[in-house]
Parts: C-alpha cells; sequence; structure tokens
C-alpha cells in the first residue's frame, strides 16, 4: 500500500465520526413513538394498533434502511483507508443526510398515507442511496470488476421506483423500498459472476 500524501485524510477517522453519527439517528429513529400518556383509559387492539403501527413499521423500515447503509458505509471505509477532501466532504454530506433521517421518519410515521410526505421521505431515501452510490462509483474506479458499485446502485433505482410509486400509491411505495435492500444480493451475485 503506498503511503498516503499530506493532502489525504486518514478515512479511519471519519468512521469513528460516522458510528456516533449513525448511532445517534437510528436512537432518535425511536423518539417519535408514542407514549402511554397519550390515552386517557386502557386502549383497546384498534386504538394500540391506529397508534403504533404506522410509526413503527417507519421505524423499522428507516433502522433497517440505516443498519444497511452502515454496513456499506463501513465496508466502503475499509476498502479505502486514505482519501482526498472532495471525498471527505462528499462522505460528511452522506453523513448530513443519515443525521436527518429521523426528521423525514417522524413525518412518514405519522402522515405516511400522504402522498406528498411519502414522496418526500422517498425523495430522502433516494439522496442516501445516490450519496452510497456516488463514493463507492470513487471508492472502485479504475477496477475491473465493481460487485460493491452493483450493490450500491441496485437500491438507488428501486428507492427511486418506490418514490415513484408513491407519487400514486403512497400505501404500497414502503414494499417496494424495502425490496431495494435486496441490493446486498445484487452485489453477491455480481462478485460470484465475475469470480467464475
Amino acid at each position: 500500500m503506498d503511503k498516503p500524501s499530506p493532502e489525504q485524510f486518514e478515512m479511519r477517522r471519519l468512521e469513528s465520526l460516522s458510528n456516533t453519527i449513525f448511532g445517534v439517528a437510528m436512537t432518535l429513529l425511536a423518539y417519535d413513538l408514542p407514549r402511554a400518556t397519550e390515552f386517557g383509559h386502557a386502549p383497546g387492539w384498534a386504538e394500540l394498533y391506529h397508534l403504533y403501527a404506522p410509526r413503527l413499521i417507519a421505524l423499522v423500515l428507516s433502522f433497517v434502511i440505516a443498519g444497511v447503509f452502515w454496513v456499506s458505509h463501513h465496508r466502503r471505509l475499509a476498502r479505502q483507508p486514505h482519501a482526498d477532501r472532495a471525498v471527505v466532504l462528499i462522505n460528511l454530506g452522506f453523513l448530513l443526510l443519515i443525521i436527518l433521517l429521523p426528521v423525514s421518519n417522524g413525518l412518514y410515521g405519522n402522515y405516511g398515507a400522504s402522498s406528498a410526505v411519502a414522496v418526500l421521505y422517498g425523495l430522502h431515501l433516494t439522496a442516501i442511496a445516490a450519496v452510497n452510490a456516488w463514493l463507492w462509483w470513487i471508492a472502485t474506479r479504475g477496477q475491473p470488476a465493481r460487485p460493491e458499485l452493483a450493490g450500491a446502485l441496485f437500491p438507488l433505482f428501486l428507492l427511486l421506483a418506490g418514490t415513484l410509486l408513491a407519487t400514486v400509491a403512497p400505501q404500497y411505495a414502503q414494499y417496494l423500498w424495502l425490496l431495494a435492500f435486496g441490493g446486498v444480493l445484487a452485489h453477491r451475485f455480481v462478485g460470484d459472476r465475475t469470480a467464475a
């Protein structure tokens, strides 16, 4: 491995910051859950469902999304131990999008049936996936086989498709968004084909 130039940053320092940011963002996802004090009496099943179901679905969806991107981010940082200032700034932009996830999750958990809110949430997820794919493109450029890039592009296209679906049927977009994380399978499929 070549010695980095003085203008390059050690990405392990960014890894420490990113662990904190992902941890805070993933914890704050639960902040929007209703409290038991919102009931004036002992609730029935229907009341529990109407109060908790949309918010729990949004929480689980966002937690899975954040977790998958955290794994991708750490794999990318391990692959690229040094980077220039531009790459560090793009990574900081990626982390900013992650820390904003509880905000769009809160909106989606409360108003997910609204097409405007579902589209906004979908655009946020798509932006996270786009920056992740961009960073993978930077980390793997010049390499003949790039299964990690394929694994990063797969969710980008499905998240974008889910966002387009949210414009007309917001109640179904979440299912397409969850399928987006088949990017792990796309990564393995492309990796297996290039190894053969």
